[in-house]
Order: C-alpha cells, then sequence, then structure tokens
C-alpha cells in the first residue's frame, strides 16, 4: 500500500476543521509517518495486537485512536496509549475502561456507538438504549463521553445520509435531555463521508481513499 499524497491533500482541505482519522489497519509505521509527514495527526486502529506494534515503532507525534471492537480484557492494554476510544459498546466495556483509566489516573474520552440501522451484523447500542446509559454515567468518573460513533449500513451513499442525519438529531436529543455539550460524531468513511459531513461529522474515518496498491 502507498500513500496517496495528492488524495490526502485533497481530503484534509475538503473536511476543514473536520478531524482525519486515518484508518491504518492494513498500513505499517512507515505509511504512518508519511501520512503524518502530510499534515495527518489522527490514526485509527481497529485490532489490539496491531495497535501495541504499531506504538511502540512510532516515533511521531500523532495520535492513535481506537475504532474498533474492544474486548473487555484487551481494554488494559491500550487504556494509555489512546486518546480517544470511538466503539464503546456496551455497559461492561464502559465498567472496564473506567475501571482501567482509575489505575492509570487519567481520564478517558470515549465515544458510545449507536446501531443507528439497528443491523444484526454491527455493534453498537440501539436508540432505545441510550436513555439507560446515560443514566448511569455519573457512576463512571473517570470516563468523559464526548459523542457519538456510528458505522452507516454498505448502501448508496444518498440513502445512508438519512442514518447520519438521525445520529445528529440524537446527539442533540441527548445533550438536551442529560444536560451535557457533547460535540463529537464520528461517522463517515471513504464511501460516505460527503453525506455524513452534511449533518455534523467531527471525525471522519477514511482508509482506503488514502492508499494505492
Amino acid at each position: 500500500m502507498i500513500v496517496n499524497e495528492n488524495m490526502v491533500k485533497q481530503l484534509l482541505e475538503e473536511l476543514g476543521d473536520r478531524v482525519l482519522v486515518a484508518a491504518t489497519k492494513y498500513v505499517d509505521v512507515e505509511q504512518i509517518e508519511e501520512l503524518e509527514r502530510i499534515g495527518v495527526t489522527h490514526f485509527g486502529e481497529n485490532r489490539v495486537q496491531a495497535l501495541l506494534e504499531k506504538y511502540d515503532n512510532y516515533h511521531g507525534k500523532g495520535s492513535f485512536e481506537f475504532i474498533g471492537t474492544l474486548q473487555k480484557n484487551k481494554v488494559k492494554y491500550i487504556i494509555d496509549k489512546v486518546s480517544l476510544i470511538h466503539s464503546i459498546d456496551s455497559l461492561g466495556l464502559l465498567q472496564e475502561v473506567d475501571k482501567q483509566a482509575k489505575k492509570h489516573n487519567l481520564i478517558m474520552p470515549v465515544l458510545i456507538q449507536v446501531n443507528i440501522a439497528k443491523e444484526e451484523t454491527k455493534h453498537g447500542f440501539s436508540v432505545l438504549e441510550m436513555d439507560d446509559i446515560f443514566l448511569q454515567l455519573d457512576k463512571f468518573t473517570n470516563i468523559e463521553v464526548r459523542g457519538l460513533m456510528m458505522m452507516a449500513p454498505n448502501i448508496d451513499p444518498v440513502e445512508a445520509e438519512s442514518y447520519f442525519e438521525a445520529t445528529q438529531q440524537l446527539l442533540v436529543q441527548l445533550n438536551d435531555k442529560f444536560n451535557m455539550e457533547m460535540t463529537e460524531l464520528s461517522m463517515g468513511m471513504s464511501n460516505d463521508y460527503r453525506e455524513a459531513m452534511k449533518h455534523g461529522a467531527t471525525r471522519i474515518r477514511i482508509g482506503r481513499a488514502l492508499f494505492t496498491d
């Protein structure tokens, strides 16, 4: 995989003040450092072992974010190595992140993953579960919930736009209901980021569009 410098620069310009989270699942540290040279500073990993290997060999100034499904027994390995966990999808995971953050005397920024399209193959809370989860957040003194994360269905981007809109509305509703000031919406990938941007996406997770074979 080779970094497509022109595409990366184009995306950075197009995204403006939104954060480009480079999904670096299929590349190594050399490509990550090349992305950083061009201007990318946030790198999203979805496997713990790969993140640990890259973290140990990375010498840049960017930050790693965890964007994949996270098992509770793996939280302890990454809690002090990532700047944000996008994929909080269970109460048990919230509890474990809070527990491990306490051990390291840190406040862990997280996003709550919502399965807005009710897909059986996707992780995340249903919209109906959100109130129950947010009612329990006061228990977790070492977690800072900054917003929501979602994955749109693999359909035409124009059709997916309604799911981005629904997620944006959900964030507004939760802020109002629970007197919060969440600002982050992690949504949109290589094929549908423009539709996500129309509905308040603040972090765009892009992988394959950054590279050429």
